[in-house]
């Protein structure tokens, strides 16, 4: 393994115990502001990519005309499909199924029941576990 593999390994592994603050501040540091992730799985993962990218390149020409075109995605849940959301620093992971959505062994209506549940306020379930991009404003 080159230096620059070596250099690049060690910077991603310093990211894998930070808390979401550090993971804020590192970000911060290197890149301005921060992203608003509030999953720090997401951010360590989006800032691993970002160093790595730095160094070896990013996405390669086809892929980046590839997203250009297709736009944004909005996944619509399918059964058997598994999504997670990390929340409060606890993961809540949940399973759809034909009549609803499984989450720690009970049936919920929806994604929108189960984000109910979690945090106890009124979500879009789906913009709560990552299928839906925000507006734009």
């Amino acid at each position: 393994m080159s230096r620059l593999h070596s250099k690049v390994a060690r910077e991603v592994a310093t990211l894998v115990d930070m808390p979401l603050a550090e993971l804020r501040k590192e970000w911060e540091r290197r890149y301005g502001a921060a992203p608003r992730h509030r999953s720090a799985d997401l951010l360590r993962r989006v800032l691993a990519w970002r160093i790595q990218a730095d160094v070896f390149g990013g996405f390669d020409a086809a892929t980046r005309r590839m997203i250009e075109r297709d736009g944004p995605v909005q996944l619509t849940p399918v059964p058997g499909m598994r999504l997670a959301r990390e929340w409060a620093g606890a993961r809540h992971e949940v399973v759809v199924i034909e009549s609803g959505v499984v989450y720690e062994g009970v049936t919920y209506r929806s994604l929108s029941a189960v984000a109910r549940h979690i945090t106890g306020m009124n979500w879009n379930g789906p913009r709560f576990f990552g299928l839906r991009q925000e507006n734009e404003r």
